[in-house]
């Protein structure tokens, strides 16, 4: 049976949020082992978007900051900053279509989250796709 990429991106949200609470709680892991509890296919696109998103996390976070009005990442949830931090890499780093990455993300926010954080997404991904993807 085929895994569609949402559901890839669902798993790489909780793997996300996984890493998120054991760094919060200073707890030891290996990425690859998370990503294994998460992923019995040894999926591409889960790695890639993993270890691109924790690879360029402080430059992600930085550029999150830039576009949240009178917030910053590190207030997030968990769930909300795997979400937020998987979008905008997968929306800068990735040949996925920028409407995809936008939509992807917003999906899993209105699943995950509430409305107002994926209004939030959805103008920050919106500002970071006007102002820094197309300036490129």
């Amino acid at each position: 049976m085929k895994v569609t990429r949402s559901e890839l991106r669902e798993k790489i949200m909780t793997i996300l949020y996984q890493i998120n609470v054991y760094k919060k709680d200073k707890i030891d892991y290996k990425i690859e082992d998370v990503i294994k509890e998460n992923d019995k296919t040894d999926n591409e696109f889960i790695k890639e978007i993993v270890y691109g998103t924790i690879e360029k996390e402080k430059e992600l976070d930085t550029l999150i900051d830039k576009y949240l009005k009178d917030w910053k990442v590190n207030r997030l949830g968990n769930i909300d900053k795997a979400i937020f931090e998987m979008s905008v890499y997968e929306l800068m780093y990735t040949d996925t279509p920028h409407i995809v990455s936008i939509n992807e993300g917003i999906l899993l926010s209105k699943k995950y989250s509430d409305l107002k954080v994926s209004k939030l997404l959805n103008a920050v991904l919106d500002e970071i796709l006007n102002n820094e993807v197309k300036n490129e």
